[in-house]
């Protein structure tokens, strides 16, 4: 036997092979194999293979737990880092560029793009770059790497400088690597910086050099732009200030808010901040503007500060507040700001409330509309406002306003009411009552509709706005509706709420009266339809009173009357106008019939899934809502406004006939 064959001991019996032995056996053997060996007898049980076989047999035993996964990319640029200094037209110097190989073999490594690479080396030995695969473009140079891990590769590179109207800049390219460093040194002083596509981390004058060290976004390239610095006298220069504030004063019943606009312009110097006097008694609460930094009250000033000197213009908003009497005569208290040469704007005074100016008394200003004064004044809908504006003159002049406040008692008004009210009754000849309210309401404050019901009277179903919801009960036992609430500075929709509820009167006989009361509401009614259906076989007149016989109309509330599905006009059987014309425009009807019809039903769908929705989203078991049922000959009446907490009712005359009534 060869020396590349060895004997391995098998059991014959049916066991599992012992790696360990199995492998000590075979090196053993072939240490002490020989030629001789190829023709010596074996023991009985013993089978030779070879290594290979072996070590498939090894391997279909033993499979190994899954595959390792090649990895994604063959190498990454994981951080670029530039050491430039500018030298004439051209900045040059170092680019590293850390690189993890992650595949094993040759790879190649881009190079950003737009760079001048003089020569590159990868631990201290020169590097070759070679163009770009196929389809990558044939600008972009490559480092060729052979040995996985992270190696730094070193890039002596150089860029132009570009000039434009005074300003210098140089641009480093965009690269995928996380992080972009770029340090830049530019031998002179005495120059602003501008960076684009990143951020200026550091900014340092050491000698007759400056530097710059910035990083990149990564995904855009990282432009330095730098300019000699022009000195700005106007820090040095006396402060000139014109102002102009416009103060718009509320006149509470128990706080008096105050809003003013200030406008500040400088003609001369730089502001870093200004000073407004406040009356006495008068609070801050905040000041807001783009450029304001802080503010202070001391000493009966208000000081601004500003985020930068203002150079120009400033503008920002002051609101406070103070307590004034609630009529009478009221001393307006005016802002004004200081160290001004020529201040202009105005003052406004509105009432807030039940009340009016009477009289006013002025020193320094002259009366206004309310448009001149500006938006803050303007946009007031007040019907009790006074404007004035400050009268042109120095600075320093002496501004005061005294204004007289009438106040009224506030009348009560109706925050809700029914706009109308619709019951459905049906009677039985045992004087069993099925009644069924519906009522149009209109609502700005109120919570609940309390709703008294007939003495004996018994509760079925209550809903709002076509859903079931469980209604509460007063102490004095009336029944409590939720209501909605319009929105503020909205006119309130009409809503539908509607209740089912069953009496017991007396029975009736063959001649009599029966009296039919209704609810109270602790809302005034504008307008009721009482729709009631008697037993067949009895006559029924309505005595004189609040109610009145009418021929039967629907609601004139949309909330209790929603529009009618119209049917196409083809399904009672006769062409519409349009369809007898020509028989493409009898197709174009039936289509345009066929459509309409489809979006009806997934409509219904729609509101159906809504409803399952929001019946799945309740708390609880949701109540049941009882349908009405309009059996029998009925008789309709009307009536009009129907005050709050009171009970709407009629007496009705009934006799016996041997025919069914019609309705």
């Amino acid at each position: 036997m060869t020396s590349s064959n060895a004997l391995v001991s098998l059991q014959h019996k049916n066991r599992k092979p012992f790696c360990f032995f199995a492998c000590t056996l075979a090196a053993l053997l072939l240490c002490v194999a020989t030629a001789s060996a190829q023709t010596a007898s074996h023991a009985p049980g013993w089978v030779v293979i070879t290594i290979g076989d072996y070590r498939s047999l090894h391997a279909k035993a033993y499979p190994p737990d899954r595959e390792p996964e090649a990895p994604p990319v063959d190498a990454t640029l994981t951080r670029v880092d530039y050491d430039l200094r500018i030298d004439g037209d051209l900045a040059a110097g170092r680019a590293s560029l850390t690189v993890d190989v992650l595949k094993d073999g040759w790879v190649r490594v881009p190079i950003p793009a737009g760079l001048l690479v003089r020569e590159a080396k990868l631990d201290g030995k020169l590097v070759s770059l070679v163009p770009g695969a196929a389809g990558k473009g044939t600008n972009q140079l490559c480092a060729l790497l052979s040995r996985p891990g992270r190696a730094v590769l070193q890039l002596d590179i150089a860029l132009p400088i570009t000039s434009t109207a005074g300003e210098e800049s140089i641009s480093l390219p965009s690269t995928a690597s996380g992080v972009t460093r770029g340090s830049v040194r530019l031998p002179r002083q005495g120059v602003d910086i501008k960076l684009t596509g990143g951020l200026l981390a550091e900014k340092s004058e050491l000698g007759a050099e400056s530097k710059w060290l910035a990083y990149a976004r990564g995904n855009e390239p990282l432009t330095f732009t730098w300019k000699r610095k022009t000195e700005d006298h106007r820090s040095t220069q006396a402060l000139r200030l014109r102002g102009s504030l416009t103060e718009l004063t509320g006149l509470g019943e128990d706080t008096t808010t105050i809003v003013a606009e200030v406008n500040v312009e400088v003609t001369q110097g730089a502001a870093r901040e200004v000073h407004i006097a406040l009356p006495d008694k008068v609070t801050v609460n905040q000041v807001s503007g783009a450029t304001v930094a802080d503010w202070e009250m001391k000493d009966g000033q208000l000081a601004v500060t500003f985020l930068e000197p203002v150079a120009q213009s400033a503008k920002f908003i002051v609101s406070g507040e103070t307590r004034s009497p609630r009529d009478g005569q009221i001393e307006i208290p005016l802002l004004r700001l200081l160290n001004t040469e020529r201040d202009t704007g105005g003052v406004a005074v509105e009432v807030l409330g039940a009340g009016e100016i009477n009289k006013f008394k002025t020193e320094g200003l002259e009366n206004a509309d309310a448009t001149d004064l500006g938006e803050i004044v303007s946009s007031r809908q007040s019907t009790s406002l006074s404007a004035f504006r400050f009268r042109s003159g120095d600075a320093k002049t002496t501004r005061s306003l005294t204004v007289n406040v009438a106040r009224y008692t506030p009348q009560a008004v109706l925050m809700a009411n029914v706009a109308e009210a619709r019951y459905n009754v049906l009677i039985t000849n045992e004087g069993k009552l099925l009644v069924q309210a519906r009522y149009a309401v209109r609502n700005n404050q109120r919570n609940f509709l309390k709703i008294t019901l007939p003495t004996g009277a018994t509760l079925w179903s209550a809903s709002l706005a076509g859903k079931p919801v469980r209604p509460g009960q007063s102490p004095d036992g009336s029944v409590l509706l939720p209501l909605e609430k319009a929105h503020a500075g909205e006119d309130s929709p009409e809503f539908a709420v509607e209740i089912v509820y069953i009496t017991r009167g007396t029975p009736w006989n063959d001649k009599g009266q029966f009296k039919l009361a209704l609810p109270a509401l602790d809302l005034p009614v504008s307008r009721t339809g009482l729709l009631v259906y008697h037993p067949p076989l009895f006559r029924v007149t309505p005595e004189t009173g609040s109610f009145r016989a009418e021929a039967y109309a629907e609601p004139t509330s949309a909330a209790l009357n929603p529009p009618p599905v119209s049917a196409p006009a083809f399904s009672t059987g006769m062409a519409s106008p349009a369809a007898t014309a020509t028989p493409g425009a009898e197709l174009s009807a039936i289509t345009e019939s066929k459509i309409v019809t489809d979006q009806l039903a997934q409509q219904a769908v729609v509101d159906n899934f809504r409803m399952a929705l929001q019946a799945g989203k309740a708390a609880g078991i949701l109540p049941i809502k009882v349908s009405f049922a309009a059996l029998g000959p009925s008789l309709y009446l009307v009536s009009e406004l129907t005050g709050e907490n009171q009970s709407p009712s009629t007496d009705l005359n009934y006799q016996r006939e041997k025919k069914a009534g019609g309705r």
